[in-house]
């Protein structure tokens, strides 16, 4: 074989690479997130708070909702016809 003699170099770099990143103080070992200098503790009330706004964080729970209510009708009139008809407006 004429790579019998790159084994032991594939081995180093195999062994090598799995020791963990030690260069942030690590909470627990794999936990070695650290915010960058400067970063608050709390990010609410600082400038990094998003200041999200209700109504675009509603707008999936009634998109959800309006799913729920076309699923029912289709539910509705496939049990009483037997056809199912994806189109709500369709149903009659």
């Amino acid at each position: 074989m004429m790579f019998k003699h790159l084994f032991p170099a594939v081995l180093l770099v195999a062994a090598s690479s799995t020791q963990a990143y030690d260069g942030t103080h690590c909470k627990a070992p794999g936990n070695c997130w650290e915010p960058k200098p400067g970063y608050p503790d709390k990010v609410a009330g600082s400038k990094y708070d998003p200041k999200h706004d209700p109504n675009e964080l509603n707008k999936q729970a009634e998109s959800i909702k309006a799913m729920e209510e076309r699923n029912r009708k289709r539910v509705e009139n496939y049990a009483k016809t037997g056809k199912f008809v994806y189109k709500v407006e369709d149903i009659k």
